[in-house]
């Protein structure tokens, strides 16, 4: 479980209220500026996304918080394996293996490779499929970027709001002018949320999403590269030192010190 990103946005806000300091906390609740930025925000991404796409944000909340479900050093031992049996009794004895592995993803890339298809032609429908995810994943982010981008905005409009009602009720010859200032700081409560929202919730979701799909990425690929080495025959130690330069330079390290990674199949952990 990654807790990260919630333990993130709670310390900004401890640190936000206690530099405020509790006693004036009340300056900073505003009924209608929170109605004015966080309806505001809503209300421009539900326009600009279709209701297919924002069913999603429960599944993305749920992928924040899972952690990475996509482990690369363990889909390097599965392939291996996979290809020690390939070189040994051919890419035929496969197909009994792949009933074992849960990743559809994974599972089709080694189907592929058993009905004889040509390496190029496998590579082109998983790196198409690849594309595709990351088309979906690159929307699902987008959704709190936009909001990220509106808070803001709403958050100015607000404060524009704020000081037009008060310039209007400005009487200077009835010395109304002794509440400018808290007229004022009211009109500016909404920039205020907006950048909240914007930079302690929104923009931190929306990165740590990409980070989600990026380890996706690896994966993938990672899985591609294995399963057309064992279509052209690769050698299993040279198709594992191949596999393994996908990985930082401390990953590495960490699995080839292993003796080989950890046994079972990576893809049995993997999630879409």
């Amino acid at each position: 479980m990654d807790i990260s990103t919630i333990l993130g946005i709670i310390i900004g806000f401890v640190l936000i209220v206690q530099a405020i300091g509790l006693g004036s906390i009340g300056n900073f609740i505003d009924p209608a500026s929170i109605l004015i930025t966080i309806g505001g925000t809503v209300a421009a991404v539900i326009a600009s996304f279709p209701l297919s796409q924002l069913a999603a944000i429960g599944k993305h909340m749920a992928i924040l918080f899972k952690g990475n479900a996509f482990k690369p050093e363990d889909a390097i031992t599965k392939l291996v394996d996979l290809a020690q049996i390939a070189r040994k009794n051919g890419l035929l004895a496969l197909e009994e293996q792949s009933k074992e592995i849960k990743d559809p993803f994974f599972k089709r890339g080694i189907l592929l490779i058993i009905d004889a298809m040509e390496a190029e032609k496998v590579r082109s429908l998983l790196e198409e499929e690849i594309a595709a995810m990351d088309a979906r994943h690159d929307a699902g982010a987008g959704i709190y970027e936009r909001a990220g981008s509106c808070a803001p905005a709403f958050g100015m409009i607000g404060t524009l709001v704020g000081l037009i009602n008060m310039l209007k009720s400005m009487d200077l010859s009835s010395g109304s002018s002794n509440s400018l200032g808290d007229s004022m700081a009211t009109a500016m409560v909404t920039t205020f949320y907006g950048c909240i929202l914007a930079n302690l919730i929104f923009n931190p979701i929306a990165k740590k999403l990409r980070i989600r799909n990026d380890e996706e990425l690896l994966y993938r690929q990672i899985i591609v590269e294995g399963v057309i080495g064992m279509e052209c025959g690769d050698n299993p130690k040279v198709l594992k030192e191949k596999l393994v330069s996908y990985l930082a330079q401390k990953r590495q390290d960490k699995y080839m010190n292993s003796a080989g990674g950890s046994k079972g199949g990576g893809s049995d952990d993997a999630q879409g």
